[in-house]
């Protein structure tokens, strides 16, 4: 029988857990996610996953979609999925973040793992997810902010949700939306108190990731970042978005 879209998904998510476990090595996964996305029949798509558990498993289940990108008009590609598959699986690099008067700073050929967790209390932390790998498809991004400001920035083509909560703070939903096929879905929840947590698409140019706007020695006075500002609309919301992006640069000069 020919193989469908979904069923070609369903064996790289097959090859991907494998890869995560160990039982495929970064060489086989390749030569096999190639093969599957080229796969014409359900038959080839066997043959590629049947030695592995989830795999066996797999045989003669019909597999309902819930894709979410249907909905969103994004169109489907085999090459996109493939480009993402390459880039999920790994050892993570590191698990969690601390700001504490000074800065923490992730950024460039990092992996990130399924759930990480930072915390700026008077400082800032700054993580940039455009280059990173991931350990899986679902990334959870814990911020606690007190006082404080944590900027995210991802790329223009990963799943985004925010559900943090803020208590004379807050947390920036501007870059909430879908992503592309395979791309993966990237949750930033938490709490801030009196600070702030930014979440910004952005594309990847030469020199970003750099702090811009530090002083020679790559300090700023904090104290303003704590004032109470107001948004637009009136309400409280601890630190402004701008506020937030001093602070991620400051922790990048600070740690560099």
């Amino acid at each position: 029988m020919r193989a469908s879209d979904t069923e070609r998904e369903e064996a790289a998510e097959v090859l991907r857990q494998a890869l995560a476990e160990g039982r495929l090595t970064m060489e086989e996964f390749e030569e096999r996610l190639d093969s599957a996305y080229g796969a014409r029949t359900d038959r080839e798509l066997e043959r590629l996953v049947r030695d592995l558990p989830a795999g066996v498993a797999r045989a003669g289940r019909e597999v309902v979609p819930t894709d979410a990108h249907e909905a969103s008009g994004i169109p489907k590609s085999a090459d996109t999925r493939r480009r993402w598959a390459s880039r999920i699986g790994g050892e993570p690099s590191s698990r969690w973040g601390l700001g504490f008067f000074g800065g923490f700073v992730r950024r460039r050929a990092w992996t990130v793992p399924r759930l990480f967790t930072g915390v700026a209390l008077l400082g800032g932390g700054q993580l940039d997810l455009r280059e990173a790998r991931f350990e899986g498809s679902d990334v959870k991004i814990r911020c606690f902010a007190f006082c404080g400001g944590i900027q995210v920035t991802v790329g223009p083509d990963v799943e985004v949700d925010v559900t943090g909560v803020g208590v004379m703070g807050g947390f920036d939903a501007g870059a909430v939306g879908p992503g592309e096929p395979g791309a993966p879905r990237i949750v930033v929840t938490g709490l801030a108190v009196w600070g702030g947590v930014g979440v910004e698409r952005k594309p990847v140019r030469p020199g970003d990731g750099e702090a811009e706007g530090a002083g020679p020695h790559g300090r700023k006075e904090r104290g303003a970042n704590c004032r109470e500002t107001k948004s637009s609309t009136g309400h409280n919301l601890g630190l402004a978005g701008s506020d937030v992006g001093e602070i991620a640069a400051t922790a990048s000069q600070v740690t560099s």
